[in-house]
């Protein structure tokens, strides 16, 4: 009785209109919804060098097990990053939020920073972005660069980075793959590997379609099943090794390269800024507005306590070894099951924390059962596009320059550049240079160098 007494006081559940029931639910909902990243996350940065051998993208796959203490650990920082990160949230601002590596910006770390500059940089990288995160939450300034990115930008980058992991998950599916004579083609789907990743996007697709809770971890389960049969995974010999103390994550931990970071340019660490700021705010916003927590104004009262614990998040997630940390939009699954305060997401947490011990099982996952999850999520992402307004070019022009030349260079860092430089130019060109905010323009300047060095 006095532990719920305790929670009743520091949740203040009553007064939300929830329980702890009802916040357990929710909780147990949203880790459902987004456990995906358990098997996602270690599986792409893997492929960009954070196994022992340092093998990039085909050279990877052939680590699907756990025996690689790399990325054993990489499994591990995915779960503690976001156990912990999803708990700080919940004590800091009391709403039914939750956070893990993000996507889309893990698919950048692993196929366009980690490739160049190694993982240590990247990883690097990911601490300076959330450094910088929480300096301008502190003193203030987030709003204003938030407010200074038009909105079409905004969208745009989240389309294109649905089409950037998309591709991705196209690819690590072999259902596209490189030709000489059309640049990319149609992969062979006589392959038994091909049609595993096929099927597995038709299943999670219909799923999905059908609104089943948590269908993108049971399309990746359920995937990594009918690969046993295919012959294109192990099959563990007995249940007890799918249970053990969980990896260390000593291998990767700390191993920050920070001056190899900062060789990378400024817009490769604005883009992830960029990226986290943007769509932390977003996902806040909206996840609030759908829980009833906005003001009169439309405004999240805890939004700046929200950005503190998703700006240390990442930060943390970097020291542990894990790509940038961020608020998951698969939250409002939990606030539609009833979830109203952080209870939910100290629940979510420790639901996070409960897989620790079950991570053997990620081992016998093969890059084919999350493709389909990398598809899946990409389509959703690309939503934004009808936030777009393409019936006035100086809007439409900028955007699709963003949107295309995220999976065409292969680069979100890329895409978000040619849309800085774009969108100041083609206002300028048409006399509404006065719709620009300033803060637009050395951007742009930036974004010109960053192409010419």
């Amino acid at each position: 009785m006095k532990l719920k007494d305790s929670l009743e006081g520091f949740f203040q559940l009553n007064k939300h209109g929830t329980s702890v029931k009802k916040e357990a639910l929710a909780g147990m909902t949203t880790f459902m919804t987004m456990a995906y990243i358990i098997f996602v996350n270690p599986d792409l940065l893997k492929q960009g060098g954070m196994n022992s051998a340092g093998a990039l993208f085909d050279d990877a796959l052939a680590y699907t097990s756990l025996n690689d203490p790399v990325v054993a650990a990489v499994v591990t920082a995915t779960i503690l990053g976001a156990a912990a990160a999803t708990i700080l949230m919940g004590l800091l601002t009391n709403y039914p939020f939750a956070l893990a590596s993000g996507m889309g910006l893990n698919a950048y770390f692993a196929f366009t920073l980690a490739p160049e500059y190694g993982w240590q940089a990247a990883l690097g990288a990911v601490f300076i972005s959330g450094t910088l995160f929480f300096l301008l939450t502190t003193i203030g300034w987030i709003t204003v660069i938030e407010k200074a990115i038009p909105v079409g930008l905004k969208n745009a980058t989240a389309a294109g980075i649905g089409l950037f992991i998309a591709l991705i998950g196209f690819s690590n599916g072999g259902m596209i793959v490189s030709d000489p004579n059309t640049i990319i083609g149609l992969g062979s789907f006589s392959e038994k590997a091909t049609l595993l990743s096929a099927g597995g996007l038709i299943l999670t697709a219909a799923l999905m379609s059908m609104n089943i809770r948590g269908s993108i971890l049971l399309g990746i389960l359920l995937t990594s099943i009918a690969g046993l049969f295919l012959g294109l995974t192990e099959s563990p010999e007995h249940i007890g090794e799918l249970v053990s103390l969980p990896a260390s994550i000593a291998p990767i931990a700390f191993s920050l390269d920070l001056p190899g970071a900062f060789n990378m340019g400024i817009i490769v660490i604005f883009t992830l800024l960029f990226v986290d700021i943007f769509d932390s705010m977003g996902t806040l916003v909206g996840t609030g507005e759908r829980a009833g927590l906005l003001d009169e104004q439309g405004s999240l009262p805890q939004i700046r306590n929200a950005m503190f614990a998703d700006s240390g998040s990442s930060v943390f997630g970097s020291l542990l070894g894990t790509s940038t940390v961020t608020t998951y939009v698969e939250s409002t699954t939990g606030i539609a099951e009833g979830g109203r305060t952080g209870l939910t997401s100290i629940f979510t947490g420790l639901f996070f924390f409960l897989t620790l011990f079950l991570t053997p099982l990620t081992g016998y996952v093969p890059t084919q059962a999350t493709a389909p999850a990398l598809i899946i999520v990409g389509s959703m992402m690309m939503g934004s596009v009808r936030n777009i307004d393409f019936t006035d070019f100086t809007e439409a022009f900028p955007a699709f320059v963003t949107i295309s030349f995220m999976p065409f260079a292969f680069s979100i860092s890329e895409g978000i550049a040619a849309g800085f430089i774009t969108y100041p130019l083609v206002k300028a060109l048409s006399a509404r240079y006065r719709e620009v905010h300033w803060i637009m323009y050395p951007l742009a300047v930036l974004s010109i160098l960053h192409f010419l060095t």
